[in-house]
């Protein structure tokens, strides 16, 4: 273990549901009745509020054309909250790294401190073609580590001495942030084909992963820690979960197969056709822990690929797709077995996310908390 635990939650800026269902991507888009509820600033506020009530330090936003611009949402919600952290994601490849240099520190400075940076490169070619981006897997890797070197250098350039830079993606001439002095926010990162992991060794401050058993993630760990040592640096770790935690095993596995129950088939099989055309690495890993299932399980606990790992969100949702599911000691002790493998940074989210909030916070979170496991939470 390298550090206390540090935990976060998860904002659903294209709206939040009671179900299991999705488009392909990042989402929860309610498919039954009574269930939607639409991303409006009051309602990610009463969820920012609810994380930061309990023992969380940031909420990620995520990116896409499926959602609201993560920007802008969280600098709104900033005036809604007073020290919660906003993990904002972006994808490198559609900005200026310096314009997003000067963001951040503008964020930074009416914030006090309080954004932290999520890279997502981007694996599925579809999504990335809406912005007119055409590069291929590899190539927009090569260009997130440009686009991370220039964003470190411009931040770090004083106004006497601007940051140039000459590489295959960007010409940067004489860049700095003529403005009071700002920090650059700790840079999250993921992605696990290898020239994603090289980027994360040379550019990263925190690599993330998605949800396989502990012991398998313990081994990216040591590779990714052995492969930054050689450049000279230190990583930590994330990984990016769902989570039902409840007084009981039993209630929460009901909850598991609730969500289940609002699936078809139809919409299981269109999902997989849709995400096994995504060039990400880490989205066939997801895929490959349901493979070969033509149809739903009678029971949730049938995709339990791990004690109190489910996989039951990657039947229909991209990107992470694996589940805590247990009573709250037993989340408790699936989160501290993932610390002792090297995990120090948890980015949680369940459904709903407002009263998963409280469900978790409340159980698991608290069992953290008096095993003195948790990082204090900043008061910045």
């Amino acid at each position: 273990m390298s550090g206390g635990i540090h935990l976060h939650w998860y904002l659903p800026t294209n709206g939040d549901s009671r179900g299991l269902t999705g488009s392909g991507n990042d989402s929860h888009v309610v498919q039954f009745a009574g269930g939607y509820r639409a991303p409006t600033l009051p309602y990610l506020a009463e969820i920012a509020r609810a994380a930061e009530a309990q023992d969380f330090h940031a909420v990620l936003t995520p990116t896409g054309t499926w959602c609201e611009d993560a920007w802008i949402t969280t600098a709104a919600l900033s005036r809604e909250t007073e020290r919660l952290k906003f993990l904002v994601a972006f994808r490198p490849g559609l900005i200026s790294p310096t314009l997003v240099a000067h963001q951040a520190a503008t964020f930074q400075r009416i914030t006090g401190g309080r954004l932290l940076l999520n890279v997502v490169t981007g694996g599925d070619r579809i999504e990335q073609a809406r912005f007119g981006d055409h590069l291929d897997h590899d190539s927009r890797y090569a260009r997130t580590r440009e686009f991370l070197a220039v964003v470190r250098g411009v931040t770090a350039a004083p106004p006497d001495k601007p940051f140039s830079f000459k590489g295959g993606h960007y010409d940067i001439r004489d860049a700095a942030i003529s403005t009071a002095p700002h920090s650059l926010p700790t840079i999250f990162f993921g992605g696990a084909s290898p020239a994603a992991q090289e980027v994360a060794a040379e550019q990263a401050d925190v690599y993330l992963v998605w949800g396989r058993p502990p012991e398998l993630e313990a081994q990216t760990v040591r590779d990714l820690t052995a492969r930054a040592e050689a450049k000279g640096r230190r990583l930590k770790f994330g990984v990016r979960l769902h989570v039902i935690s409840r007084d009981t095993e039993a209630e929460a596995w009901t909850v598991a197969d609730k969500l289940l129950a609002h699936l078809s088939p139809e919409r299981v099989r269109a999902a997989r056709e849709l995400l096994s055309a995504s060039e990400s690495v880490g989205q066939s890993q997801m895929l490959a822990l349901n493979a070969g299932r033509d149809v739903l399980p009678a029971s949730a606990r049938e995709l339990e690929f791990y004690p109190g790992l489910w996989s039951g969100y990657g039947l229909v949702r991209g990107g992470a797709g694996t589940a805590l599911v247990g009573s709250h000691a037993q989340v408790a002790d699936l989160i501290e077995t993932y610390h002792r493998a090297g995990f120090d940074h948890f980015i949680l989210s369940g459904q709903p996310h407002l009263e998963e909030a409280w469900h978790f916070g409340e159980g698991a979170a608290a069992r953290l908390k008096a095993r003195n496991l948790l990082a204090p939470v900043s008061k910045s």
